[in-house]
């Protein structure tokens, strides 16, 4: 994902979180020394190229290999 250099107009609105999701994003926050709201806006906008994109997600990529690795003498006798 490209960091963009120009200046976007910022637009406020409320939303609730649990808690422990907001602590956590309060410890990158600290840790990585960036603002909560860079951190929210860098993760929404790569949630939503993922979606746009059509990108699998990762626990289906998980499921997948551990399906692959389970049943490989399988999957190669079917594709022959």
């Amino acid at each position: 994902m490209s960091v963009s250099t120009v200046v976007e107009k910022k637009v406020k609105f409320a939303t609730q979180l649990a808690p422990d999701v907001l602590e956590s994003l309060r410890q990158m926050s600290t840790d990585e020394g960036r603002h909560i709201q860079t951190l929210l806006d860098e993760a929404l906008r790569e949630y939503i190229n993922n979606k746009q994109a059509g990108k699998p997600r990762r626990h289906v990529l998980a499921a997948l290999q551990a399906s692959m690795a389970e049943h490989d003498a399988l999957y190669k006798a079917l594709a022959k």
